[in-house]
């Protein structure tokens, strides 16, 4: 692996970091550390926004500094799982619109089946190219 693919995977963990800590304090700053204030809120969702926007672009910068056959695992495993979260996703909302499922539907979910879709999605076309 060449320093520029470190580099830009050292980039994407900082930026990832960053945007999970935003994410949590967005989350459960308005009941453990600032009790409900609005502005606050606000302020931490739109911080959470821009560090979001951070973390896509290096996402995009690590993408750009991958080899041609890296590049398309990656579009193989991004797209595979688009597939997969807009399709179940859209299923999961209709069970819950239409009271199929007893419980609302709830974003965490759809969250882990698409980390766990391109997890292994990646790694099986990893072992397919290697």
């Amino acid at each position: 692996m060449n320093a520029t693919i470190k580099h830009s995977i050292r980039q994407l963990a900082i930026w990832t970091a960053a945007w999970l800590v935003t994410t949590a304090i967005a989350v459960f700053g308005p009941t453990f550390i600032w009790e409900g204030n609005t502005a606050l809120s606000a302020l931490f969702i739109t911080i959470n926004l821009a560090v979001g926007a951070g973390m896509v672009f290096a996402n995009i910068r690590h993408v750009l500094s991958l080899d041609e056959m890296l590049q398309k695992i990656q579009l193989q495993a991004m797209g595979l799982t688009l597939g997969v979260t807009l399709i179940a996703g859209i299923a999961y909302s209709i069970a819950d619109i239409t009271d199929v499922i007893s419980q609302d539907a709830e974003i965490s979910f759809l969250i882990i089946l698409m980390g766990l879709t391109y997890l292994s999605v990646l790694a099986i076309l990893n072992k397919k190219y290697s």
